[in-house]
Protein backbone atom coordinates (compact mmCIF):
# COMPACT_ATOMS: atom_id res chain seq x y z
CA UNK A 1 0.00 0.00 0.00
CA UNK A 2 1.18 3.33 -0.94
CA UNK A 3 0.13 6.65 0.74
CA UNK A 4 -3.63 6.89 2.08
CA UNK A 5 -5.52 7.80 -1.18
CA UNK A 6 -3.43 5.20 -3.07
CA UNK A 7 -3.24 1.54 -3.57
CA UNK A 8 -0.10 0.38 -5.89
CA UNK A 9 -0.52 -2.95 -4.31
CA UNK A 10 -3.61 -4.93 -2.39
CA UNK A 11 -2.27 -6.99 0.59
CA UNK A 12 -4.97 -9.04 2.02
CA UNK A 13 -4.91 -11.23 4.76
CA UNK A 14 -7.30 -13.75 5.06
CA UNK A 15 -7.66 -14.03 1.07
CA UNK A 16 -5.47 -16.15 -1.24
CA UNK A 17 -3.83 -13.85 -4.34
CA UNK A 18 -4.12 -16.26 -7.67
CA UNK A 19 -3.20 -13.51 -10.09
CA UNK A 20 -1.65 -9.95 -10.62
CA UNK A 21 -2.74 -8.40 -13.67
CA UNK A 22 -0.98 -5.34 -14.62
CA UNK A 23 -3.60 -2.82 -12.78
CA UNK A 24 -6.02 -5.98 -11.01
CA UNK A 25 -4.82 -8.30 -8.20
CA UNK A 26 -7.18 -10.90 -7.96
CA UNK A 27 -8.01 -13.21 -4.65
CA UNK A 28 -9.90 -16.28 -4.48
CA UNK A 29 -13.53 -16.07 -2.78
CA UNK A 30 -14.74 -19.53 -3.10
CA UNK A 31 -14.89 -21.96 -5.93
CA UNK A 32 -17.74 -19.71 -7.53
CA UNK A 33 -16.76 -16.28 -6.72
CA UNK A 34 -12.95 -14.17 -6.57
CA UNK A 35 -12.70 -10.64 -5.57
CA UNK A 36 -11.03 -7.76 -7.81
CA UNK A 37 -9.31 -5.45 -6.32
CA UNK A 38 -8.18 -2.55 -8.87
CA UNK A 39 -5.00 -0.58 -8.38
CA UNK A 40 -3.96 2.38 -8.62
CA UNK A 41 -0.75 1.22 -11.00
CA UNK A 42 -0.59 2.33 -14.32
CA UNK A 43 0.53 0.43 -17.42
CA UNK A 44 1.60 2.07 -20.66
CA UNK A 45 3.11 0.10 -23.89
CA UNK A 46 2.50 -3.36 -21.54
CA UNK A 47 5.10 -2.04 -19.06
CA UNK A 48 3.67 -1.35 -15.44
CA UNK A 49 5.20 1.93 -14.30
CA UNK A 50 6.60 2.84 -11.01
CA UNK A 51 3.88 5.59 -9.73
CA UNK A 52 0.55 5.17 -8.77
CA UNK A 53 -2.42 7.36 -9.72
CA UNK A 54 -4.32 8.19 -7.03
CA UNK A 55 -8.00 6.94 -7.01
CA UNK A 56 -7.06 5.87 -10.14
CA UNK A 57 -8.95 2.09 -9.10
CA UNK A 58 -11.77 3.51 -8.01
CA UNK A 59 -12.57 5.61 -10.59
CA UNK A 60 -11.91 2.71 -12.93
CA UNK A 61 -14.21 0.36 -10.83
CA UNK A 62 -17.22 3.21 -10.99
CA UNK A 63 -17.16 3.98 -14.85
CA UNK A 64 -16.45 -0.11 -15.50
CA UNK A 65 -20.19 -0.72 -13.10
CA UNK A 66 -21.62 2.11 -14.86
CA UNK A 67 -21.09 0.51 -18.13
CA UNK A 68 -21.88 -3.27 -16.80
CA UNK A 69 -25.05 -1.81 -15.55
CA UNK A 70 -25.87 0.10 -18.60
CA UNK A 71 -25.43 -2.60 -20.83
CA UNK A 72 -26.98 -5.81 -18.84
CA UNK A 73 -30.17 -6.06 -21.21
CA UNK A 74 -27.76 -6.71 -23.69
CA UNK A 75 -25.10 -9.21 -22.09
CA UNK A 76 -24.62 -10.57 -18.90
CA UNK A 77 -21.31 -9.67 -16.68
CA UNK A 78 -19.68 -11.08 -13.82
CA UNK A 79 -20.83 -8.88 -11.13
CA UNK A 80 -22.59 -10.36 -8.14
CA UNK A 81 -24.82 -9.07 -5.04
CA UNK A 82 -22.13 -10.12 -2.67
CA UNK A 83 -21.10 -7.09 -0.93
CA UNK A 84 -17.69 -6.55 -0.35
CA UNK A 85 -17.83 -6.54 3.98
CA UNK A 86 -19.18 -10.20 3.22
CA UNK A 87 -15.21 -11.41 2.65
CA UNK A 88 -12.83 -9.10 3.91
CA UNK A 89 -13.42 -9.82 7.81
CA UNK A 90 -10.69 -6.43 8.18
CA UNK A 91 -11.95 -3.43 9.03
CA UNK A 92 -8.99 -1.38 7.83
CA UNK A 93 -8.46 -3.48 5.03
CA UNK A 94 -12.43 -3.22 4.31
CA UNK A 95 -12.09 0.79 4.17
CA UNK A 96 -8.98 0.75 1.98
CA UNK A 97 -10.65 -1.15 -0.53
CA UNK A 98 -14.64 0.21 -0.42
CA UNK A 99 -15.23 1.48 -3.93
CA UNK A 100 -11.83 0.14 -5.83
CA UNK A 101 -12.95 -3.88 -5.06
CA UNK A 102 -15.83 -5.83 -6.24
CA UNK A 103 -16.70 -9.31 -5.56
CA UNK A 104 -17.58 -11.58 -9.09
CA UNK A 105 -18.43 -14.38 -10.62
CA UNK A 106 -15.37 -17.13 -11.49
CA UNK A 107 -15.46 -17.17 -15.24
CA UNK A 108 -13.54 -19.25 -18.02
CA UNK A 109 -11.59 -15.75 -19.18
CA UNK A 110 -11.72 -16.11 -23.34
CA UNK A 111 -7.63 -15.87 -25.36
CA UNK A 112 -9.21 -12.84 -27.17
CA UNK A 113 -9.34 -9.18 -26.46
CA UNK A 114 -12.29 -7.90 -28.76
CA UNK A 115 -11.47 -4.13 -29.87
CA UNK A 116 -13.41 -2.10 -31.23
CA UNK A 117 -12.41 0.77 -33.92
CA UNK A 118 -14.13 3.91 -34.78
CA UNK A 119 -10.81 6.18 -35.34
CA UNK A 120 -7.77 5.77 -36.77
CA UNK A 121 -5.27 6.16 -34.06
CA UNK A 122 -2.41 4.34 -31.82
CA UNK A 123 -1.45 0.51 -33.56
CA UNK A 124 -4.43 0.91 -36.30
CA UNK A 125 -2.69 3.74 -37.47
CA UNK A 126 0.27 2.32 -38.14
CA UNK A 127 -0.93 -0.81 -39.33
CA UNK A 128 -2.31 1.48 -41.71
CA UNK A 129 0.42 3.38 -42.75
CA UNK A 130 2.34 0.11 -43.39
CA UNK A 131 -0.35 -2.34 -44.94
CA UNK A 132 -3.14 -0.14 -45.69
CA UNK A 133 -5.45 -1.82 -43.74
CA UNK A 134 -6.27 -2.93 -39.84
CA UNK A 135 -5.27 -6.54 -38.61
CA UNK A 136 -6.16 -7.54 -42.40
CA UNK A 137 -9.48 -4.89 -43.11
CA UNK A 138 -8.78 -3.39 -46.21
CA UNK A 139 -9.75 0.28 -45.47
CA UNK A 140 -9.86 3.33 -48.29
CA UNK A 141 -6.48 4.76 -49.46
CA UNK A 142 -5.57 8.23 -48.00
CA UNK A 143 -7.34 8.45 -44.66
CA UNK A 144 -5.21 10.34 -42.21
CA UNK A 145 -4.47 9.88 -38.44
CA UNK A 146 -7.25 9.94 -35.85
CA UNK A 147 -9.54 9.97 -38.68
CA UNK A 148 -13.29 8.71 -38.70
CA UNK A 149 -13.70 5.25 -39.88
CA UNK A 150 -17.04 5.06 -41.95
CA UNK A 151 -18.01 2.16 -40.28
CA UNK A 152 -16.53 0.65 -36.78
CA UNK A 153 -14.41 -1.92 -37.04
CA UNK A 154 -13.57 -5.14 -35.10
CA UNK A 155 -10.08 -6.12 -34.42
CA UNK A 156 -9.13 -8.55 -31.87
CA UNK A 157 -6.22 -9.37 -30.42
CA UNK A 158 -4.67 -11.59 -27.90
CA UNK A 159 -3.94 -11.38 -24.19
CA UNK A 160 -0.08 -11.16 -23.08
CA UNK A 161 1.23 -11.57 -20.00
CA UNK A 162 2.54 -8.75 -17.36
CA UNK A 163 5.34 -7.56 -19.39
CA UNK A 164 4.75 -9.12 -22.75
CA UNK A 165 2.90 -6.69 -25.36
CA UNK A 166 -0.59 -7.98 -26.81
CA UNK A 167 -0.58 -8.48 -30.10
CA UNK A 168 -3.00 -7.47 -32.82
CA UNK A 169 -4.84 -10.49 -35.14
CA UNK A 170 -7.16 -10.84 -38.11
CA UNK A 171 -10.46 -12.09 -37.39
CA UNK A 172 -10.13 -15.92 -38.82
CA UNK A 173 -7.02 -15.89 -36.07
CA UNK A 174 -9.76 -15.33 -33.37
CA UNK A 175 -12.02 -18.24 -35.18
CA UNK A 176 -9.25 -20.42 -34.71
CA UNK A 177 -8.94 -19.79 -31.30
CA UNK A 178 -12.10 -20.15 -29.98
CA UNK A 179 -14.20 -21.25 -32.79
CA UNK A 180 -16.42 -19.54 -35.30
CA UNK A 181 -19.84 -18.71 -33.41
CA UNK A 182 -18.04 -17.39 -30.43
CA UNK A 183 -16.01 -15.18 -32.37
CA UNK A 184 -18.77 -13.98 -34.65
CA UNK A 185 -20.88 -13.39 -30.80
CA UNK A 186 -18.05 -11.30 -29.46
CA UNK A 187 -17.99 -9.60 -32.68
CA UNK A 188 -21.25 -8.57 -33.29
CA UNK A 189 -22.12 -7.82 -29.33
CA UNK A 190 -18.51 -5.40 -29.28
CA UNK A 191 -19.41 -3.47 -31.71
CA UNK A 192 -23.08 -2.82 -30.71
CA UNK A 193 -21.52 -2.26 -27.56
CA UNK A 194 -19.19 0.45 -28.82
CA UNK A 195 -21.74 2.11 -31.16
CA UNK A 196 -24.52 2.57 -28.19
CA UNK A 197 -21.25 3.90 -26.06
CA UNK A 198 -20.35 6.59 -28.34
CA UNK A 199 -23.90 7.80 -29.32
CA UNK A 200 -24.05 7.93 -25.02
CA UNK A 201 -20.40 9.95 -24.86
CA UNK A 202 -20.79 11.88 -27.92
CA UNK A 203 -23.74 14.00 -26.13
CA UNK A 204 -21.66 14.12 -23.15
CA UNK A 205 -18.65 15.62 -25.15
CA UNK A 206 -16.55 12.92 -25.35
CA UNK A 207 -15.53 10.81 -28.73
CA UNK A 208 -14.70 7.24 -27.88
CA UNK A 209 -12.00 6.55 -30.63
CA UNK A 210 -11.71 3.17 -29.26
CA UNK A 211 -11.78 0.33 -27.05
CA UNK A 212 -11.22 -3.44 -25.92
CA UNK A 213 -13.36 -6.12 -24.13
CA UNK A 214 -12.79 -9.06 -22.21
CA UNK A 215 -15.34 -11.80 -22.18
CA UNK A 216 -15.48 -14.97 -20.46
CA UNK A 217 -18.02 -18.25 -20.59
CA UNK A 218 -20.13 -19.45 -17.80
CA UNK A 219 -20.92 -23.34 -16.20
CA UNK A 220 -23.31 -23.34 -18.92
CA UNK A 221 -20.97 -21.75 -22.04
CA UNK A 222 -22.88 -18.58 -21.64
CA UNK A 223 -20.75 -15.92 -23.07
CA UNK A 224 -20.22 -13.09 -20.17
CA UNK A 225 -18.86 -9.33 -20.15
CA UNK A 226 -15.92 -9.60 -17.65
CA UNK A 227 -12.73 -7.61 -16.37
CA UNK A 228 -13.64 -3.62 -17.10
CA UNK A 229 -15.85 -1.96 -19.58
CA UNK A 230 -15.01 1.44 -21.19
CA UNK A 231 -12.75 2.70 -18.82
CA UNK A 232 -10.31 5.72 -19.61
CA UNK A 233 -7.70 2.27 -19.10
CA UNK A 234 -9.49 0.10 -21.63
CA UNK A 235 -10.34 3.25 -24.27
CA UNK A 236 -9.71 6.42 -25.97
CA UNK A 237 -11.82 9.00 -24.91
CA UNK A 238 -11.21 12.83 -26.65
CA UNK A 239 -12.95 15.46 -25.60
CA UNK A 240 -14.78 16.37 -29.12
CA UNK A 241 -13.97 20.57 -28.81
CA UNK A 242 -10.27 19.88 -28.91
CA UNK A 243 -11.03 16.78 -31.88
CA UNK A 244 -8.16 17.42 -34.93
CA UNK A 245 -8.13 15.46 -37.74
CA UNK A 246 -3.99 14.12 -38.52
CA UNK A 247 -2.62 14.28 -35.20
CA UNK A 248 -3.08 12.16 -31.77
CA UNK A 249 -5.79 14.24 -30.31
CA UNK A 250 -5.71 15.00 -26.52
CA UNK A 251 -7.29 12.53 -24.52
CA UNK A 252 -9.24 11.83 -20.88
CA UNK A 253 -7.05 8.51 -21.10
CA UNK A 254 -3.36 7.65 -20.54
CA UNK A 255 -2.43 8.55 -24.08
CA UNK A 256 -1.30 11.59 -22.17
CA UNK A 257 0.98 8.71 -20.14
CA UNK A 258 1.82 7.65 -23.43
CA UNK A 259 2.69 10.96 -25.33
CA UNK A 260 4.90 11.63 -22.95
CA UNK A 261 6.87 8.50 -22.44
CA UNK A 262 7.42 9.04 -26.57
CA UNK A 263 9.22 12.14 -25.45
CA UNK A 264 11.68 9.83 -23.24
CA UNK A 265 14.87 7.88 -24.13
CA UNK A 266 12.98 4.67 -22.85
CA UNK A 267 13.13 1.16 -24.92
CA UNK A 268 9.54 0.76 -23.73
CA UNK A 269 10.74 -2.38 -21.75
CA UNK A 270 10.71 -2.78 -17.95
CA UNK A 271 11.27 -1.34 -15.55
CA UNK A 272 9.20 1.97 -16.43
CA UNK A 273 10.40 5.66 -16.00
CA UNK A 274 9.52 7.59 -12.72
CA UNK A 275 6.63 9.87 -14.09
CA UNK A 276 7.07 13.79 -13.09
CA UNK A 277 4.28 14.41 -10.17
CA UNK A 278 2.17 17.02 -12.63
CA UNK A 279 2.09 14.39 -15.21
CA UNK A 280 0.41 11.97 -12.31
CA UNK A 281 -1.67 14.71 -10.95
CA UNK A 282 -2.80 15.86 -14.99
CA UNK A 283 -3.71 12.11 -15.73
CA UNK A 284 -5.49 11.81 -12.52
CA UNK A 285 -7.62 15.41 -13.21
CA UNK A 286 -8.17 13.39 -16.70
CA UNK A 287 -9.56 10.53 -15.66
CA UNK A 288 -11.65 12.52 -13.38
CA UNK A 289 -13.07 14.37 -15.81
CA UNK A 290 -13.59 11.56 -17.93
CA UNK A 291 -15.93 9.99 -15.02
CA UNK A 292 -17.49 13.06 -14.19
CA UNK A 293 -18.38 13.52 -18.06
CA UNK A 294 -19.89 9.82 -18.65
CA UNK A 295 -21.73 9.53 -15.47
CA UNK A 296 -22.68 13.47 -14.38
CA UNK A 297 -26.50 12.86 -15.36
CA UNK A 298 -26.81 9.21 -14.16
CA UNK A 299 -25.40 9.76 -10.75
CA UNK A 300 -28.60 10.02 -8.79
CA UNK A 301 -30.34 7.77 -10.54
CA UNK A 302 -29.91 3.85 -10.51
CA UNK A 303 -28.09 2.16 -13.10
Amino acid sequence: MIGTSSVYQSSLKNLTLINQGKVRDIYAVDDEHMLIVTSDRLSAFDVVLPDPVPEKGKILTEVSNFWFHRFVDLIPNHLTDISLSDVITDPDELAQMQGRAIVVKKLKALPVEAVARGYLIGSGWKDYQQTGAVCGIALPEGLQQAQKLEQAIFTPATKADVGDHDMNIDFQASIDLIGKELAEKIRDVTLKIFSEASDYAENRGIIIADTKLEFGLDQDQNLVLIDEVLTPDSSRFWPMDSYKLGTSPPSFDKQYVRDYLETLDWDKAAPGPVLPEEVINNTAMKYREARDRLMKEDQDNEY
